[in-house]
């Protein structure tokens, strides 16, 4: 048994980072910013690790968890200060022309780093050092990380930051008018979606043991709006599910497209056309589920069935003042 789950290791790692990915993008959305700046954070996020554990770092053997520690501090305070630059002008922009946007800044990103030596340029980084012996272990890091982002999401919705979030989201001139400094609320979003990206590429760096530029593109910010959008935009749970569903998507096709009885066509289809297939998806999401999967509403319904299926009471209609002769 333990055989098996290291073996399929690198897909558990990934479907727990694809969740944190989803969550990443959830943030801004939450503050009604279609932001997909996500894959460059995420870029960022590995690079630093990259670097620090190749050149910063002198380190024989075992890489040492602490130094790991080191790495994510260091990646969340320049993937926030980042996002904070960004934010103060893109988050200036709405809707389809933000996506836009911060799918410049994602390929300005990838491309920089593309032509810089530090990053390794076109090569990228390699042999950056592993603290932990199996594939498997780095959940050690990556579930904690999903833990604490997931419960601070859903602990945000509920205090004041997260309904100015959802604020601004419904309606950002009424939100205004009630007193939301709007502009502080999307920009805080926004980092902290950067924040949670650049953690997650810490954790990616090492465990696929080689960084480069092609970690920030834009297939991998439709990848993570799939996970959203699929799952589901009005609930955290949404981008967690669709995280993990699609992240392990690519591999279950794969392991289908070894049946015997497919022809060769449909078996390079299901192993190379995962982008059709989220395209497919999205597509079918937009119009049968447009708010994804998982909604506030079917959590409401799970739940009450969970309490026996009672409803709560009705109010009682308050009886009319008798008109006044």
């Amino acid at each position: 048994m333990l055989d098996f789950l290291n073996s399929q290791g690198t897909i558990y790692v990934s479907m727990v980072l694809g969740a944190v990915l989803g969550l990443s993008l959830y943030l801004p959305l939450l503050a009604g910013q279609l932001s997909l700046a996500s894959p460059g954070f995420y870029a960022l996020g590995g690079f630093v690790a990259a670097v620090m554990s190749t050149k910063t770092f002198e380190v024989k053997g075992s890489f040492p968890i602490h130094l790991v520690l080191v790495e994510l501090v260091v990646a969340a305070v320049l993937c926030g200060a980042l996002a904070f630059i960004v934010g103060l002008a893109a988050l200036r922009l709405t809707g389809i022309y933000l996506a836009l946007a911060t799918i410049a800044f994602v390929e300005v990103l990838r491309v920089f780093t593309l032509n810089l030596e530090l990053t390794g340029g076109a090569v990228g980084i390699f042999a950056i050092p592993q603290p932990f012996g199996t594939q498997l272990s780095y959940l050690w890091l990556a579930a904690p990380l999903l833990i604490i982002a997931t419960l601070f999401t859903w602990r945000l919705e509920k205090v004041r930051a997260g309904r100015a979030f959802a604020a601004v989201r419904e309606d950002e001139l009424a939100a205004a008018s009630m007193g939301v400094d709007t502009t502080r609320a999307k920009i805080t979003a926004f980092v902290l979606g950067g924040v949670l990206a650049g953690l997650a590429g810490v954790i990616a760096a090492h465990q696929i043991n080689t960084w480069s530029h092609r970690q920030a593109s834009f297939d991998a910010s439709i990848a993570y709006l799939a996970f959203v959008l699929i799952g589901g935009s009005r609930t955290f749970l949404g981008p967690v599910a669709g995280g993990l569903v699609l992240t392990y998507l690519p591999e279950w096709l794969r392991e289908q497209a070894k049946h015997e009885f497919l022809p060769a066509w449909a078996a390079e289809f299901l192993r190379t056309g995962r982008f059709i297939i989220y395209g497919v998806l999205l597509a079918a999401s937009c119009i049968f589920f447009p708010r994804g999967l998982i909604t506030p509403e079917l959590l409401r319904r799970i739940k009450r069935i969970g309490r026996g299926g009672s409803r709560p009471p009705e109010q009682k209609l308050r009886a009319e003042p008798e008109a006044v002769a």
